[in-house]
């Protein structure tokens, strides 16, 4: 059975094994249940199956969990007896307590190694999804996206799509007339999703140096495939960041990775807790990339593992992908819940021996209905499992512990600081400073030639001191006779003759007009 990984003990009594094949684990699954039904102890056991097997893995941890990968599980836990009858119950005849070579990664950069990629590997559409934009929002990040591509302008973090919104902006006029109608108001809009998503911590998100594809999928010097655990506890407060970045990390497989057909085991196994955050309010353009992701990215040997409470929350198209399947207990408590287990009941191959729908009702913690792709990739026939017990320690490692698998980590130094290089943003800030400088030596120029002027105007003005004359004397004494005259003339039309005089001389003009 080198070829398949154990999964727990089906049957009547539990002994018969109940295994998944490595040749068609690409072929995707579902781990789906109620909450504290055993999702993450299911999540945890493959996990370490897929690693034993040469088998990179990278999964989602919301509460911290599965940190407990990173170490051995001990004779001294509280359910090792419990663990140690399971065993021995489903025939687990070699089970015994190991660690795993574990990653941590943490987008925030404080329980891992930070994550990180850049706005123009992540795409117009994802981040318009990011950003929750309408139609005409989404169809002007679309333009920003073109004109960096254009003007050679790179775009790797917020700022550098913050300063190009701007310039976009700045220069709306030429852009609506070439490429469609650009508003102020859509820039603004964005802008301040921009601001949102930086104050959730969503800038860590962007930057350099970029996540490397090779660094996730590795194998341990023993072969063991690593186990990349992101750390998602406080990255579910902001879950439309959390949906995105894993479907981007999806993309980016689908794109980078090469066709190796149908090979004998993954090349990647790729969990997503919470699978429905994916899907919630997600426009059709978005579900459709992911149907076509989950449709072909199985010839490129990754295999997506959607974890989610009721197989419900996947779109049906998406759904129909995913071959092996491991359904823990549903709960009935409403009519529309009665209709949902009925729909999932439906999806399996029946088992004469129960009623799928009962079974999946029914099947206690730990305990699961499974079925799993057979030769020729067949669904195999519904069973009624009992999930085997982990081999590493079950529920989270202390800080400490998780400081030193950080700090002897294979990539261990990589990541830690970002850098910033010339982009968008020093592109933009450079010709606005050139701008700045060849106005302001204009305006200089300008004073320069305004003072010259000033200066050349004062030099031909007369300033000498007028020389008096004989004349001067008689014409003065004139002068002032003549002043004395004016002022009486002056003082008697003010009286009352001289209005009349006035309106005499004025009425004789009117009439005569």
């Amino acid at each position: 059975m080198d070829h398949h990984i154990f999964v727990g003990g089906g049957g009547p009594d539990y002994t018969e094994k109940q295994w998944l094949s490595l040749k068609y684990a690409n072929r995707h699954g579902l781990v789906a249940g109620a909450t504290g039904t055993g999702k993450t102890v299911t999540l945890q056991i493959l996990a370490e199956n897929f690693s034993n097997a040469g088998v990179p893995v990278f999964l989602t941890d919301v509460k911290g969990d599965l940190s407990g990968l990173a170490a051995a599980g001990s004779d001294t836990f509280k359910l090792h007896d419990a663990f140690t009858s399971r065993a021995e119950k489903i025939g687990f005849e070699d089970y015994s307590y190991d660690k795993f070579p574990v990653t941590f990664w943490d987008l925030f950069g404080e329980q891992g190694h930070p994550v990180r990629t850049t706005v123009a590997e992540m795409g117009p559409l994802l981040v318009s999804r990011l950003l929750e934009l309408s139609e005409p929002q989404e169809g002007v990040v679309n333009i920003a996206f073109r004109v960096a591509d254009e003007q050679g302008m790179p775009l790797l973090d917020l700022k550098d799509l913050q300063a190009l919104l701007v310039w976009v902006g700045e220069n709306r006029d030429e852009l609506t007339l070439r490429y469609g109608n650009v508003s102020v108001g859509s820039i603004g809009a964005i802008q301040r999703r921009l601001l949102v998503l930086e104050n959730q911590g969503g800038a860590m998100l962007f930057g350099e140096p970029a996540l490397a594809l090779s660094d996730i999928i590795s194998t341990d010097s023993d072969g063991r495939g690593r186990i990349n655990i992101l750390a998602s506890d406080k990255l579910m407060g902001a879950p439309r960041l959390y949906a995105t970045f894993l479907l981007w990390l999806l993309s980016e497989l689908f794109e980078e990775l090469p066709e190796i057909g149908d090979p004998d085991k993954p090349k990647l196994v790729f969990f997503f807790d919470e699978a429905h955050l994916l899907f919630d309010g997600a426009p059709k353009p978005l579900v459709d990339k992911v149907e076509q992701v989950a449709r072909l990215i199985r010839s490129k040997g990754v295999g997506i593992y959607f974890v989610t409470q009721n197989p419900s929350d996947v779109p049906e198209d998406v759904l129909s992908q995913l071959g092996n399947r491991i359904q823990h207990a549903l709960r009935a408590f409403t009519a529309r819940d009665r209709r949902r287990l009925k729909e999932a009941a439906e999806t399996y191959r029946d088992n004469p021996r129960f009623d799928t729908g009962e079974a999946i009702r029914e099947v206690g913690v730990g305990e699961a209905v499974t079925s799993m792709l057979q030769k020729k990739g067949i669904p195999g026939v519904v069973e009624r499992t009992l999930i085997r017990p982990p081999s590493s320690k079950l529920g989270p490692i202390s800080p400490s512990e998780r400081a030193q698998v950080i700090a002897t980590s294979h990539v261990a130094g990589k990541y830690e600081a970002k850098f910033d290089r010339q982009s968008a943003y020093e592109i933009l800030r450079a010709r606005a400073d050139q701008a700045a400088k060849a106005a302001a030596e204009e305006e200089a120029r300008e004073d320069e030639l305004e003072i010259a002027e000033r200066e050349y105007k004062a030099a031909r003005r007369y300033s000498g001191t007028r020389v008096s004359r004989s004349t001067s004397r008689g014409r003065a004494k004139s002068d002032s006779f003549g002043s004395a005259m004016a002022q009486v003339v002056i003082k008697e039309l003010k009286g009352t003759t001289g209005r009349r005089i006035v309106r005499g001389i004025l009425g004789g003009l009117f009439k005569a007009r």
